[in-house]
């Protein structure tokens, strides 16, 4: 049999070949200007990635750090805050608890820095907690007359446990003299999700600066409770309640932001559960934002959306008194019903027109 050869047209052929492709590898390979470009396209992309990340991240929750442990930090603290630092800067919380809920508040700031929901677990059996690990915030921000700007979440309170029959009452002070204060006062009653919260201040007519705004802001971001959290994310929504009993909402698929006028309550619905601020003295106006927080389906991603509100609170006589109200609680008709006078159960997305109507008096 006779062997088989490569000829000499064969072997050019293949030289040529091999030529040519090497011509074209040279003429398309980029040049240095674009191995920068894509290298900079990289390193951007990494960045907004690492952005993304580092948001997801931060808590809404930032305080002044103060080293209590630390006399020149400790004064220099006393200082910034003015006649405020007269309260003992002293840190601990304060715990609220009933059959239903379980909420821890600190005496930095004043403020719930958590809420469990004790009869109810997420897809993977963890605890329902609608506030944690700094990812809520409620301050108010003020000038005083020596044009000091203060922030409550910075201030420490001072607790005062009682009780009223069943009502368990915390009241926490930030104190400028022994009888002049600015008071959150929580009122929880047994197997309610409800906690009634009053905002007042006693003799501090002479240290707010009336010209200027006195803000409350509330800020949430929703943790994740489903296992798709795109799914979880699309019932998330930001709901408020006007004066005249009229429901708006910002949008629940992209980022959203208006500003209202006569606000009765808010609504941060995070799906099965929500947080709710009521107020009998509605908002004169808000400012209202709905931040998405989901791009994609994720494992690992922790919340859905980030919502704010920053309301101008009214002076009376130079005082506050605002008597208000928050729910953390289930989503839930046979619950929210309960508190016909609030008008909470109109949070519930019950759907579009006739299907609503439906959805809301025939399957509910």
């Amino acid at each position: 049999m006779e062997e088989k050869k490569l000829d000499l047209n064969s072997i050019i052929g293949f030289v040529l070949i091999f030529g040519i492709l090497l011509f074209w590898f040279y003429q398309n390979q980029p040049t240095p200007e674009e191995i920068e470009a894509q290298k900079a396209q990289i390193e951007q992309q990494q960045e907004a990635e690492e952005a993304v990340e580092a948001e997801e991240e931060t808590p809404v929750l930032e305080t002044q750090s103060v080293n209590l442990q630390d006399s020149t930090a400790l004064a220099n603290y006393r200082n910034a805050i003015g006649e405020f630092g007269f309260t003992p800067a002293t840190e601990g919380t304060t715990t609220l608890e009933n059959d239903v809920l379980n909420l821890q508040i600190s005496n930095k700031g004043g403020q719930i820095t958590e809420a469990l929901l004790k009869n109810f677990v997420t897809y993977d059996s963890v605890p329902v907690y609608l506030i944690k690990d700094g990812n809520a915030v409620f301050d108010l921000s003020f000038t005083t007359r020596n044009n000091r700007v203060l922030n409550t979440k910075d201030l420490y309170f001072e607790p005062s446990l009682s009780r009223d029959g069943d009502i368990q009452i915390l009241s926490m002070k930030a104190k400028v003299a022994p009888q002049q204060f600015l008071e959150y006062r929580y009122e929880m009653k047994p197997g309610e999700y409800l906690v009634g919260f009053t905002v007042r201040s006693q003799g501090l007519d002479g240290v707010f600066n009336d010209s200027r705004p006195i803000n409350l802001n509330w800020r949430l971001k929703g943790i994740r409770h489903n296992k798709s959290i795109q799914y979880g994310n699309r019932y998330t929504r930001l709901t408020y309640n006007h004066e005249d009993g009229k429901i708006s909402k910002l949008s629940e698929t992209s980022d959203d932001e208006e500003t209202e006028t006569d606000i009765k309550w808010l609504s941060y619905r995070q799906h099965f559960f929500s947080s709710i601020l009521t107020t009998n003295t509605p908002f004169e106006t808000a400012e209202l934002t709905s931040k998405n927080l989901v791009e994609e389906e994720s494992k690992e991603a922790r919340f859905t959306k980030e919502y704010s509100t920053v309301a101008p609170l009214q002076l009376e006589g130079g005082e506050l008194s605002y008597a208000m109200n928050w729910y953390y609680g289930p989503t839930d008709i046979d619950v929210l019903e309960k508190y016909k006078d609030l008008g909470l159960v109109e949070s519930i997305p019950y759907g579009w027109g006739i299907f609503g109507w439906i959805n809301r008096h025939i399957f509910t």
